[in-house]
């Protein structure tokens, strides 16, 4: 099968959608269909169709990279030719997933990804009809999980299919003691301001505790801290196989958690914050502490440094719950998405 996956994102820059359509992608191959990756930017994976710059937008307490020049669309329509469906990721996401969405005549798969503040969606519930015409094209809609879903629940219906990782990639590394891994941007829904705050108090009682921040620098000097800035794909999963404990202390706007999914495959415990995205990852595997809390935060950390066998155990426990999430299997379920909107299609 001939397959578009379409990324409103800059397949340039890091971020968790265009992370989801590059592996799609590859896993999609793998299972012998023919995938071609569209998206806005001027670089990105071998292969990927390249729509042009971008702009970066605030949207959900992070910057967004998209695509606002309109000449996209044509471009898109050309990528377009010849495909047997059209994943389509973010479908209402300007200029290129909503162009994508508008087109008639391929199939076509939407996945909603975002958790919405609480403006989007109180918008999506009093503009119900409107979204509901804007999506009716889409012969099949999804989303990555129970929280997405909630949020386009008004004007859609829609079956959930997590995002994956690759399981068997991760947890090869020899444990490092008392090693505390952070992965992520330094946005402030990201959390790290918060992981900063704890961390004297976990000093306090575990003096050789370290925490190794991937994806973030900073000029301050924090005992016990390493940043790592932005790494590649096999420093990061060395790090996170090297890291005993994995923290999350998102403070919401997450649909998903794709990073405690990569802490518990690599073997880490993992303390993460109670938000509904990091909770349905999770499950009771590993730690949950009130989003936005250092206090409870560092008390928790410290705790399972400390209690040896409630660490291993967490460990163990996440390494049994991040199977699926496997990546073979979450294609396989898109698969079955796409043979639904062929066959919708031509009824």
């Amino acid at each position: 099968m001939r397959v578009a996956i379409v990324s409103p994102y800059d397949l340039g820059v890091h971020g968790g959608v265009q992370d989801q359509t590059i592996r799609l992608t590859r896993w999609l191959a793998d299972l012998g269909h023919d995938p071609v990756l569209i998206g806005p930017g001027k670089e990105g994976p071998v292969g990927a169709v390249l729509l042009g710059a971008t702009t970066k937008i605030m949207a959900n307490r992070s910057s967004t990279p998209i695509a606002i020049n309109p000449r996209v669309a044509g471009r898109l329509r050309s990528a377009l030719r010849g495909v047997d469906v059209v994943h389509i990721h973010e479908p209402l996401m300007p200029i290129v997933s909503a162009t994508a969405t508008a087109i008639r005549g391929i199939p076509s798969v939407g996945t909603f990804h975002a958790d919405p503040p609480s403006w989007a969606r109180f918008g999506y519930r009093m503009g119900s009809a409107l979204w509901r015409r804007a999506i009716r094209r889409l012969d099949v809609v999804t989303t990555v999980s129970h929280v997405s879903d909630s949020a386009i629940a008004p004007f859609a219906s829609a079956r959930v299919i997590p995002n994956g990782i690759d399981v068997d990639v991760y947890g090869l590394e020899t444990k490092v003691a008392n090693r505390v891994a952070f992965l992520g941007r330094d946005d402030e829904r990201k959390g790290l301001e918060v992981l900063l705050g704890a961390w004297p108090a976990v000093i306090e009682r575990v003096p050789d505790a370290q925490l190794h921040v991937i994806g973030a620098t900073r000029d301050e000097e924090v005992g016990g801290v390493t940043f790592l800035g932005r790494v590649d794909e096999s420093e990061k999963i060395s790090e996170l196989g090297e890291a005993e404990l994995y923290c999350a202390p998102n403070l919401g706007g997450e649909s998903f958690g794709i990073v405690v999914a990569e802490g518990m495959a690599s073997g880490c415990a993992v303390v993460a914050s109670a938000i509904p995205a990091f909770v349905s990852v999770l499950g009771d595997s590993g730690a949950l502490v009130p989003p936005g809390d250092p206090v409870s935060l560092a008390a928790c950390i410290a705790d399972l440094l400390t209690d040896r066998k409630r660490l291993s155990r967490n460990q163990r426990a996440g390494l049994v719950a991040v199977e699926r999430f496997d990546g073979t299997s979450v294609a396989g379920k898109y698969v079955a998405a796409y043979e639904d909107a062929v066959s919708r299609h031509r009824s």
